[in-house]
């Protein structure tokens, strides 16, 4: 894959920080596609909850994304013997200001706080961004980790990051089949076409989201790369209520290592405070167990403005994973929010 991209590439020639002798840092590779997704399974098996980790179909999905290039916006370490320990990644979320990274080190190798190395080339590769952003605009990076993971923690705080934000992984384990969905009335379920109903359901993804803590409105290219080039897309999961010619709520949803997975529920505003959300969570419980999956997860806010957290610990979920979301200032500045 090749792309034309004047971005400055997040590994320098010549890194300031030396990691010794028996490690190198160096720019990913395509090649590089399945160690990376292996050393975040890895972690994430130490963390205790592999749900959250990327297949090789998943990562390479990721790094195919529009204004996203492995080669330039992420960097591996290895060691001597060219395995893959550490992986690290920044990208632009919005506009060179909102700016998400991510960071991975084997837990054997953790003790050595190569997590650092990647903190300052993401930090140096920032830096370079800001200067692309609007004059006006707040810049920041946030890096979400595993809330049990305390190396982690420590490294971002040590960097100058702070916690902002609390998400959960929520999970039900299905013993029997789940109650069937009560609809508000007006509202019909219909099988999603993808033709005629994709733009519509962009729509009303972006709209339903406008509310929630760090989203911004995507792009239908964005959106539709992001849902359906995955190779599980399966457009028979996905549960679209209707008002008429009006989309009310959807449920987008997908099979994710070894469970079901609700990807994404929304409701819109108008139709919210009817039952919806409930009864399009318990039509999607209800189709994975149909289909024999007994357990289903979702992520979500924990400060969640809709009531999200309250309606699913309500439907019988419970807290499977606390991840914590830490944020550096890198200009102060305008919010993209306003």
């Amino acid at each position: 894959m090749t792309r034309s991209n004047t971005k400055q590439p997040f590994l320098e020639s010549n890194p300031s920080i030396m990691l010794g002798a028996d490690f190198r840092l160096r720019a990913t590779q395509w090649a590089d596609l399945h160690a990376v997704a292996k050393l975040i399974y890895d972690v994430c098996e130490a963390d205790g909850d592999v749900t959250v980790a990327a297949t090789p179909e998943d990562l390479e999905n990721e790094w195919r994304s529009e204004n996203f290039n492995p080669e330039t916006d992420t960097c591996v370490i290895e060691t001597n013997e060219g395995r893959v320990v550490g992986y690290g990644e920044l990208f632009n979320e919005k506009d060179h200001a909102h700016l998400n990274a991510d960071f991975y080190v084997h837990p054997e190798y953790k003790r050595l706080r190569l997590i650092d190395v990647l903190l300052n080339r993401a930090d140096e590769r920032a830096r370079e961004e800001v200067k692309l952003a609007p004059p006006d605009l707040r810049v920041f990076i946030r890096s979400t980790m595993d809330g049990k993971d305390e190396e982690a923690k420590k490294a971002h705080e040590d960097a100058g990051f702070a916690s902002v934000r609390f998400n959960w992984r929520m999970e039900i384990n299905l013993n029997e089949a789940p109650p069937a969905p009560i609809w508000p009335a007006g509202i019909e379920l219909r099988p999603f076409d993808k033709e005629a109903h994709a733009r519509l359901v962009w729509q009303a993804d972006n709209e339903a989201f406008r509310d929630h803590w760090g989203s911004h409105d995507s792009t239908f290219e964005e959106w539709t790369h992001r849902k359906f080039d995955k190779s599980d897309f399966d457009s028979t999961l996905w549960m679209i209520a209707w008002d008429g010619n009006e989309i009310a709520g959807f449920s987008q949803n997908r099979f994710r290592m070894g469970i079901g997975w609700v990807g994404t529920l929304g409701v819109r505003r108008p139709w919210r405070k009817k039952g919806l959300g409930l009864a399009l969570l318990r039509q999607s419980f209800g189709e994975f167990y149909r289909r024999g999956m007994k357990t289903i997860g979702l992520g979500v806010d924990a400060s969640n403005p809709t009531g999200a957290t309250r309606l699913y610990q309500s439907a019988g979920m419970l807290v499977a994973s606390e991840f914590i979301t830490y944020e550096k200032e890198l200009r102060d500045g305008r919010s993209l929010d306003e």
